[in-house]
């Protein structure tokens, strides 16, 4: 039998879930403190005596770095998925795997509830608790930010601190400097504060993940990355795992002012949102990924792809990850890059990409015909003329009709 009174709180040890451990501990909880470490940079061992400081009976820390890019980043990557023609889904991939982590920590504790820290006005409560319930559908989810008796107390990021500083809680976020973060090995993500007026341009010393193109090396950096079936498997012919291929482009990207964006995104609850975020490694794995495709995808399938994109981006953006239609989405996925080999040349610089070449086993390129030289038979050019006649035969009948 589950435990009414155990509740497994997705933690992160910043400012909202810390006060959250406290005021459950004060509601008569037993708190478990879950941290899943999907790349974040941060000191386990600190957060795990912090958690039990600011109230937890224990702190559970769960290490799904390699299952994160390989689960959840990659078939995103391999999609091609960019939310409203610019986000990465850094945050939106992370979620998912949280609340699957929540839900098997709940019945490992025989927790009756589970609790996360997000907000009453953001993605993360949706992302969270519909993953919760497509896994657990009978599961008990506490949101405090949606609980009249904590937002009574605590109305916002000032109270929160201020609640902190009370309880004797160590956080990371000032009045000063109100600006929240997450992070994974994605992305890294900043909102709030300052950044709340689309108009204010962000500090220099908010980013973490990179330097600005102004600032990065006046050289050309050069990396090879291969693919094989839609995965990216080595860089500079080095084969490494999943999480190691992230990092270490994330590494490269970073340095070279790679990966940054600064967007006004609409959030599923309906507001609009600002989001400055940095992804060196996903954007240099999405412009290698998507140029191979152009080299091993036929083109239907190209087209049939990019028509599917923005709904698979959506979906992924709105918690729905757990759900039939991505099953499904992920099935024709895996049928479409089953040809998706070779491996991709790429100059980095000031925060551009370029490929410079690409060649694959898989290859639907013919240099025989594509040349503009005497092809030898291999594409008749006098083809072309019955080809453009019947193409041009609609377009005909609909002016004759105009006239």
């Amino acid at each position: 039998m589950a435990n009414e009174k155990k509740v497994v709180l997705a933690y992160s040890g910043g400012l909202d879930t810390s006060v959250i451990v406290k005021w459950l501990q004060l509601e008569g909880f037993k708190v478990i403190c879950l941290v899943v470490d999907v790349g974040q940079r941060e000191n386990f061992s600190v957060l795990k005596k912090k958690a039990i400081k600011s109230g937890a009976f224990k702190c559970i820390v769960t290490n799904v770095q390699k299952e994160f890019v390989r689960d959840y980043v990659f078939p995103a990557i391999q999609f091609n998925a960019v939310y409203e023609g610019r986000y990465l889904l850094g945050t939106s991939l992370a979620r998912p795997l949280i609340a699957k982590k929540l839900i098997e920590t709940a019945c490992n504790e025989k927790a009756g509830y589970i609790a996360h820290g997000a907000t009453g006005k953001g993605n993360d409560q949706v992302r969270f608790e519909l993953g919760a319930y497509a896994l657990a559908p009978d599961i008990k989810i506490i949101a405090p930010w949606r609980d009249e008796r904590f937002t009574k107390t605590i109305k916002g990021r000032t109270e929160a601190i201020a609640y902190a500083k009370k309880h004797h809680i160590p956080v990371k976020a000032t009045v000063q400097k109100p600006w929240s973060s997450d992070e994974n090995l994605l992305h890294i993500s900043f909102e709030a504060g300052i950044l709340e007026n689309p108009a204010v341009k962000p500090k220099r010393e908010m980013f973490e993940f990179s330097n600005s193109p102004q600032q990065a090396p006046d050289k050309v950096a050069k990396i090879e990355i291969e693919f094989k079936k839609g995965f990216p498997v080595k860089v500079n012919n080095q084969g490494l795992t999943p999480d190691q291929i992230l990092k270490k482009l994330n590494k490269i990207g970073g340095k070279n002012g790679i990966g940054r964006i600064d967007i006004v995104e609409s959030r599923y609850v309906g507001m609009k949102s600002r989001g400055v975020y940095e992804t060196p490694g996903g954007a240099i794995l999405l412009a290698a990924h998507r140029d191979i495709e152009g080299l091993t995808l036929d083109r239907e399938v190209i087209r049939l792809k990019d028509s599917l994109m923005p709904r698979y981006a959506a979906q992924v953006y709105n918690g729905f990850w757990f759900s039939r239609e991505i099953e499904c989405l992920h099935a024709f996925l895996a049928e479409s890059q089953r040809h998706v080999n070779g491996k991709v040349n790429i100059e980095l610089y000031k925060g551009n990409i370029t490929i410079v070449g690409r060649n694959s086993f898989s290859s639907l390129y013919d240099e025989s015909i594509a040349s503009m030289e005497d092809d030898a038979g291999a594409y008749n050019q006098n083809d072309a003329t019955g080809f453009i006649k019947l193409n041009a035969l609609p377009l005909k009948m609909q002016e004759k009709r105009r006239k």
